[in-house]
């Protein structure tokens, strides 16, 4: 993550990448915030993106080639680019405090607005700072604590410390409740906001106010923020011989992470699969595909439609090492893009039954431009349909059995969709 007073920009040599997207904008978490029901970490990371555009910054260097004649073909008959110089110019000699514009803020902004005029909320404009932010969500990659929090009646809780990493390291465990961060309290703060004041560059320091059962009052916990490397990919084995999977996002180290996983479940040889797609916001649609191609061993996992009449299918890998075992696969109102995806083509080829609630309805695809100034812009471009041709675009997916997981249970540690799902392979 960019220390904010670091040069924005990226040398002019740098080649762009084209990545293939299937997945929402990400916050830039130096925490993972978890959030259940309604949505809602999908709604934080959009509002993220908007906040963080217009968040303060430094930016190195000036505004080239200011009034260059557009090239041919560019502009139509009666696009009149002077006008933008105007406004730029009146701006600039008449803005009541025209000492505080900047230049780079100024292009930036005009560029953001011109990408958000095609009404698509997936169509983005990153300046470098956001660019590099994403980067490394998808990398896996942030500079913080290293633990999940979420909110418990109304309380900023920690849900789990990550491991070996500076919040347990410091003594913070799953359940500390939160009451104020640098000495400000947290009521009535949001999740979000609650990471953005946690969040910091490496080799600074953060203090926590906690409080937790034992405590005769609340502690103040001193951590230092350093880089952490999350995981994408989480397993666990239990005790009724039911395999857990969790997948967070689908990042740059879910593959191989996966690929294990699926090697861990076929020598522990369980009595069924639960994969966790819960409140996973998307990632690469390649990965996407090597996740489902481990249950499904012919035929289309998902379709990329660009038009009527143009498309791209794309078939199964052939590993299907899981195919034999039973499946259920958790999602919910949070499960969004690269999650449909697998949930999709599972559900369409027979291979798991789907538990929980609706997913997001997230079903565009977006390629990820790198411009040589380090910004980029995702553009949509397509949208999937699952093997049945069934549209996830706003629609989601439905779930073959529908389990809400209410506030009140998460306050009182039930998960009735987890709980379902074991029922269910249970009876198989």
């Amino acid at each position: 993550m960019d220390n904010i007073n670091s040069p924005a920009g990226a040398p002019e040599n740098k080649r762009p990448k084209r990545w293939k997207i299937a997945g929402v904008i990400l916050l830039s978490l130096i925490l993972l915030s978890t959030a259940f029901g309604g949505g809602m970490l999908l709604a934080q990371k959009n509002e993220f993106i908007k906040r963080a555009s217009v968040a303060e910054a430094n930016y190195a260097g000036q505004v080239y080639n200011k009034y260059v004649t557009a090239p041919a073909n560019k502009l139509t008959a009666d696009v009149d680019f002077n006008l933008f110089w105007d406004v730029w110019d009146m701006l600039k000699n008449e803005y009541v405090d025209k000492d505080k514009l900047d230049d780079k803020k100024m292009f930036y902004g005009a560029l953001k607005g011109l990408v958000e005029s095609t009404g698509d909320p997936y169509t983005v404009f990153m300046e470098p700072k956001i660019a590099k932010e994403f980067s490394d969500d998808l990398a896996g990659t942030f500079e913080g604590i290293g633990a999940e929090i979420g909110k418990k009646n109304d309380i900023i809780t920690i849900v789990a410390p990550l491991a070996d990493m500076p919040a347990e390291k410091a003594g913070l465990k799953s359940g500390d409740q939160i009451y104020a961060i640098n000495g400000q309290t947290t009521a009535g703060l949001a999740v979000d906001e609650a990471v953005n004041k946690i969040r910091g560059p490496k080799g600074t320091d953060v203090t926590l106010t906690i409080f937790r059962d034992g405590f005769e009052k609340p502690k103040d916990f001193k951590i230092t923020r350093q880089t952490i490397l999350v995981k994408s990919v989480r397993t666990e084995m239990g005790d009724d011989k039911i395999f857990t999977i969790t997948i967070t996002n689908f990042n740059d180290d879910t593959s191989e992470l996966f690929k294990k996983a699926a090697a861990e479940a076929v020598e522990k040889n369980p009595k069924g699969i639960i994969l966790d797609l819960r409140n996973n916001p998307g990632g690469y649609l390649e990965t996407a595909i090597d996740v489902a191609s481990e249950w499904i061993d012919q035929g289309t996992i998902v379709t990329e439609q660009f038009s009527l009449e143009k498309k791209n299918e794309y078939s199964h890998r052939g590993r299907a090492r899981l195919k034999d075992f039973p499946t259920v696969v958790l999602v919910n109102q949070g499960s969004a893009s690269a999650s449909e995806i697998v949930a999709g083509a599972l559900k369409d080829d027979g291979k798991a039954t789907v538990v929980g609630m609706k997913t997001f309805g997230k079903g565009s695809v977006q390629t990820l431009e790198d411009m040589k100034d380090g910004s980029s812009i995702k553009i949509t471009v397509a949208k999937w349909l699952t093997p049945k041709g069934y549209n996830i675009n706003e629609q989601g997916i439905a779930p073959d059995v529908e389990v809400d997981l209410t506030l009140e249970d998460y306050n009182k540690n039930i998960d009735p969709q987890m709980n379902k799902a074991v029922e269910i392979l249970d009876k198989k």
